[in-house]
């Protein structure tokens, strides 16, 4: 009788904790405070001499108002984690982290900007244990990914996370096409008989 229980406990406990997030609601997509977007402008003018100052306000404010907007698009309500298990069983349409970083390139890229570049990012893809995980990046027009700023809408459910590369306390992030390259390789390697 006792093991029956527990076992009830570790199977509705964690499901229920799970759902406990659904309920959250919009109100925490707010428009962005003027203190994000200035705390996002001043980090991207720190990348370096050559960042024009009106190009760093415009990609902050476009990045935090974007994310809101992707927010309220994809409806989220609840973790990461529950809504990418909602488009994984077609139940929303968007929302999972690869697809955030794509509105975001996309919308930034519409910018034109001239002193800034936008990067694709990839973290986790060869970790059995963890799950692959895909960002935006912005750097100084030049500079590599590893010299750029996370622009991470996904990891707090529509809240943008902004920290640079390096910095980064949860990922160790490569370029996209590097990661795409080695997955190429790998793929063929399983797939070439012995000859």
């Amino acid at each position: 009788m006792r093991v029956s229980k527990l076992l009830k406990i570790v199977i509705v406990l964690p499901a229920l904790l799970s759902l406990w997030g659904c309920g959250a609601d919009l109100e925490r997509h707010a428009p962005p405070s003027e203190s994000d977007i200035a705390s996002l402008e001043g980090m991207i003018l720190a990348l370096g001499p050559g960042v024009s100052a009106e190009e760093a306000g415009r990609a902050a404010r476009v990045a935090l108002r974007h994310t809101r907007e992707l927010a309220v698009s994809y409806q989220i309500k609840g973790s990461p984690l529950w809504h990418n298990m909602q488009v994984n069983l077609g139940i929303k349409e968007r929302g999972l982290c690869w697809h955030w970083a794509e509105d975001i390139e996309t919308r930034l890229l519409a910018e034109q900007l001239e002193t800034l570049e936008i990067h694709r990012a990839i973290a986790n893809a060869f970790d059995p244990l963890r799950i692959e995980h895909s960002t935006a990046v912005i750097s100084r027009k030049g500079d590599g990914l590893a010299r750029g700023i996370v622009l991470d809408p996904w990891r707090l459910g529509g809240t943008l996370t902004f920290v640079p590369v390096l910095e980064d306390p949860d990922y160790e992030w490569e370029e996209r096409q590097r990661v795409l390259a080695k997955k190429r390789q790998r793929s063929a390697g399983r797939l070439a008989v012995p000859g």
